[in-house]
């Protein structure tokens, strides 16, 4: 056998995981996005990776980098998301950006998951989160090549057709029976240690994300592009939050699933200073409560929040929408080295 069919047959272990073809793919697909803002005149921005401050989310673990910043060392993370930075550039500029840029969030390893992946991040100045779905639908038909149509499906609604109960106002034993029932073993949010530290609201969303990850996410988007809206409020993040229909509290966000993956996240922005220190310093409470360090907050974006004007904002997994436009069933098909093998 020639050495040529040798190598055909047999890939090199410095190979990337991603074929040739898949790379020029990926390369034409960001370039049409980049195209897609540029006809709408977005600014691109680029934004530090490296930051002192921390994300607070009690289950998005940063990863930490020790650096040495005027000879004195010194403890930098490296962001989870452009956000923090971009929003201080939005309440400076006051324009239309995006960002497309890598990501890091620790042990987060798996098929969807990967330590490093790229992120492709927007603002829009007084942008409605229905002005925003729009946009996504409109980005969306740009990258599949022909038009979409996106299902609009309350959180509330799917959590009911999926998993039968209401999941605003069920009770702690209502969520933990069903999860029984639905062979979610293994977790006990409500046990004696738990009840010690988080409180009844932290227990029931414990609950509520477990069931919504193992029970709903996986049938959502296969006939069309879901959009989940109306998320509970202590989802809420970085969003504000409203009343529904039915007067119960939610977080003014969505949620777009695509072949029951997860690929974006998009907010009505919170532009309160007061209220995100608030969660921040609830998140680092419960960060403590879970054996998780504090992070440090980033008084940078608290200061720049008063000054946030109005604004929708989203996250978009590159990786991911990748991996699902053009069929591949894993992310080491899209990406060159995987975090195992970098």
């Amino acid at each position: 056998m020639s050495q040529a069919n040798h190598s055909f047959f047999h890939k090199p272990s410095y190979a990337p995981t991603m074929t040739l073809a898949m790379a020029q793919q990926r390369a034409q697909f960001i370039n049409r996005i980049r195209q897609f803002f540029i006809e709408r005149h977005v600014l691109e921005v680029q934004t530090p990776l490296l930051s002192q401050a921390g994300n607070t989310d009690t289950f998005l673990q940063s990863v930490a980098a020790q650096v040495t910043y005027q000879d004195k060392p010194r403890t930098y993370y490296l962001h989870t998301s452009p956000e923090f930075a971009m929003k201080r550039v939005l309440a400076s500029w006051q324009v239309p950006i995006y960002q497309i840029c890598p990501v890091f969030r620790d042990n987060e390893i798996g098929i969807r998951h990967n330590i490093e992946f790229t992120m492709l991040e927007w603002y829009q100045p007084n942008y409605s989160l229905a002005d925003m779905a729009s946009e996504v639908g409109a980005l969306l038909e740009v990258l599949y090549g022909y038009p979409i149509v996106m299902n609009h499906y309350r959180y509330v609604d799917a959590f009911m057709d999926f998993v039968g109960i209401h999941p605003l106002t069920a009770s702690l034993s209502a969520l933990q029976a069903v999860a029984e029932d639905k062979g979610l073993l293994g977790f006990d949010f409500n046990s004696e240690a738990s009840c010690a530290t988080d409180s009844e609201q932290d227990r029931r969303q414990s609950w509520l994300d477990l069931l919504f990850s193992h029970a709903v996410e996986p049938n959502l988007g296969h006939d069309l592009p879901t959009l989940i809206v109306e998320y509970p409020p202590a989802t809420a993040a970085l969003a504000k939050t409203a009343l529904d229909k039915e007067g119960n509290e939610i977080a003014k966000r969505f949620e777009l699933y695509i072949k029951g993956v997860e690929i974006a996240n998009a907010y009505d922005e919170l532009a309160d200073g007061q209220a995100l220190r608030e969660r921040f310093e609830k998140d680092n409470q419960l960060r403590e409560r879970h054996q998780l360090p504090p992070m440090p907050i980033d008084e940078h974006l608290i200061t720049a929040s008063d000054e946030l004007i109005p604004c929708s904002g989203i996250a978009v997994g590159i990786d991911r929408l990748l991996m699902v436009i053009t069929g591949a069933s894993s992310l080491e098909e899209v990406i060159c080295f995987p975090s195992g093998l970098a």
